[in-house]
């Protein structure tokens, strides 16, 4: 990473971590609630402190993913539509904990989630495709694999 792109870094991963409180405000309760008690849990649901450091990682990961699209990205044009795609991800990523924790809406929420990790996987394949960022995509597998993860235990809920 060039020295003069620190910045640039530093302001995504300051949005993209601002992005996890925004969602755990929305988490509330969350997994201390009774509604959650209650929920059916899949039997591979890792213990809590594993979902912080999941989402470390993935974050420092997109964080480095966004970082590499908008500095290599060949003109205004493409930066532009790289950081629509980059706020559309970010907003759905905020947007599950509302419609799982706070409104109950479980269902809702899985398709939310099936949608984020198709729009992950199409920037994955989209970076690929652009000389220039193939290194970027390696960056988005744990968020790929989180997302696979946190979709099965959100699957698991309704299934049972």
């Amino acid at each position: 990473m060039n020295l003069k792109n620190i910045p640039l870094f530093a302001c995504i991963l300051l949005i993209n971590f601002g992005g996890l409180a925004i969602g755990g405000w929305f988490t509330g309760p969350g997994v201390q609630s009774d509604w959650y008690a209650a929920l059916p849990k899949a039997p591979w649901t890792p213990p809590g402190w594993v979902f912080g450091a999941a989402w470390t990682v993935v974050m420092v990961g997109f964080s480095m993913f966004c970082h590499a699209v908008l500095s290599n990205a060949d003109s205004r044009k493409s930066r532009s539509r790289w950081l629509g795609w980059l706020t559309v991800s970010w907003a759905m990523n905020v947007g599950w904990n509302p419609l799982f924790f706070r409104w109950h809406l479980v269902e809702w929420a899985l398709l939310e989630i099936i949608g984020l990790f198709c729009l992950i996987l199409w920037l994955f394949f989209r970076a690929w495709k652009t000389h220039g960022q193939r290194s970027a995509v390696w960056t988005l597998l744990p968020y790929l694999i989180w997302l696979i993860i946190a979709t099965s235990l959100n699957a698991y809920s309704l299934a049972v």
